[in-house]
């Protein structure tokens, strides 16, 4: 006779952990609160959080391991360096994401098709915003989602300075995982007519039916800092219109690197090897 699989206790067990596991992360939040203006010793910290030395202790530990929290000997605790970089990189998705927003719906208007925003997340683009076009043509992209990088236009545009070595790292890794299965030495002509033209076409290779214009967006240093794209259905987007929008995609990537300090005289400090 076959047993109920529901196990009241197993799931008891389970709500357990995760009230336990909130509140650990709760308590972690509020330890790093009481860092703020700056070193404390541990018995200090554990009477300012109500807890007992042993688990203070053992809460500041699992913080500096992870790099939010550092120990100064006879000092105490202090925010570590994790911290930091987190916060440089909020400030500069929340600055590129503001600064970007009145171009991109301006081009969103203009075209009436679909525009994103994004930037290099490891070896993937991560989506920072998205303005949905006017015609019916359903996009799956979403903010927040990660594509990888040879196979959609926002990606290859991050891609533009760097040296072809690691477009075929890149080609390789995601031929590998099947993610993409371009032609290799058809992919790298392509890649290296857009680092002529400044900007990428998506050719349906990320999204079936779906095209698209990207240009990268460049900040003060001349260095890519994000993307932008323009995508739609294939049956709006042949190739003499994403000729033409070429155009119109790479001056609004421009104006946003404009915003964030880029000029035309200022060049990338890395460009493509050549073969």
């Amino acid at each position: 006779m076959r047993q109920n699989a529901s196990n009241p206790e197993s799931g008891e067990r389970e709500e357990k952990s995760k009230v336990q596991g909130s509140q650990t992360l709760q308590r972690g939040l509020d330890l790093l609160d009481q860092v703020i203006d700056g070193p404390i010793k541990l018995a200090d910290l554990s009477a300012r959080m109500g807890l007992t030395r042993s688990t203070t202790h053992r809460l500041a530990n699992a913080l500096v391991e992870r790099g939010f929290l550092i120990f100064l000997p006879r000092e105490g605790y202090q925010l570590g360096p994790k911290l930091l970089q987190l916060g440089f990189l909020a400030q500069s998705q929340a600055d590129v994401v503001q600064i970007a927003r009145p171009h991109l719906e301006a081009l969103a208007t203009l075209s009436e098709d679909t525009v994103h925003l994004g930037r290099l997340d490891g070896d993937q683009a991560l989506y920072l915003d998205k303005i949905a076009g006017r015609r019916r043509v359903d996009i799956s992209s979403r903010i927040g989602d990660r594509h990888p990088l040879t196979s959609t236009g926002l990606g290859k545009a991050l891609m533009l300075d760097d040296p072809e070595a690691k477009w075929t790292r890149l080609l390789e890794a995601e031929r590998e995982a099947g993610t993409h299965n371009a032609d290799s030495a058809t992919w790298l002509e392509r890649m290296r007519g857009y680092v002529r033209d400044g900007r990428s076409f998506d050719l349906e290779e990320n999204e079936d039916q779906i095209r698209c214009v990207a240009a990268p967006v460049r900040d003060a240093s001349g260095a890519i800092v994000a993307a932008i794209s323009l995508s739609s259905a294939a049956q709006y987007m042949d190739d003499e219109r994403m000729a033409a929008l070429s155009g119109e995609v790479r001056d609004t990537a421009q104006k946003i690197s404009a915003d964030l300090g880029w000029t035309p005289a200022v060049k990338p400090s890395r460009r493509p090897a050549r073969r």
